[in-house]
């Protein structure tokens, strides 16, 4: 049973979106939707991001809207660095600061700012000690920053009890056609 998932996936930007009010935005949220629902059905207590940009903001706010019907799923950041939103524009920090208030737990690995690549490979040794499973929106055909959390996923899955769950772009596409049959 997965009682803590861990939820990453692409940055906007590698997803070519540079807007809030992207349509693509909306199928991602409806996937990791269907897909926490079904962890919440099964005794799901904690979602766990580090808080960025993209997918894992995106399922934070799905959070706070299952928490309406699923008031005891909570929602907890654990940032890789302090500050990690410093060069973000105005726009992203608003957001990330609106989440950061709402989530039920928040904290930083390193209580330093950025100093090397090796805070994101911490923070994905951490996240898998933290958590039952990962939820990871990634395609194998669209290389890119969450490649890293998964292969550690797997390495780590070949020796401990860990479920993984990708939602890839057949499964995006499939949404949005459901969707777009439904109108």
């Amino acid at each position: 049973m997965v009682q803590v998932l861990s939820i990453t996936g692409y940055k906007p930007f590698e997803l070519g979106i540079f807007s809030a009010n992207h349509p693509a935005i909306q199928y991602i949220k409806m996937a990791l939707k269907k897909e926490i629902l079904y962890f919440v059905e099964d005794g799901l207590e904690w979602i766990l991001i580090s808080g960025q940009l993209g997918v894992e903001l995106w399922a934070a706010e799905v959070v706070f809207e299952l928490q309406n019907d699923y008031p005891n799923l909570k929602l907890a950041i654990l940032t890789p660095f302090i500050n990690q939103e410093e060069k973000w524009n105005d726009n992203n920090k608003e957001i990330y600061e609106m989440v950061l208030a709402r989530a039920d737990f928040v904290d930083s690995i390193s209580k330093q700012s950025y100093q090397n690549p090796q805070a994101f490979r911490n923070k994905n040794k951490i996240f898998l000690h933290k958590s039952d499973g990962l939820l990871i929106i990634y395609d194998e055909l669209n290389i890119g920053s969450p490649k890293y959390m998964l292969e550690e996923a797997r390495s780590y899955k070949e020796s401990n009890s860990y479920e993984i769950r990708t939602i890839d772009f057949n499964d995006l596409q499939t949404i949005m056609e459901d969707e777009q049959w439904n109108l």
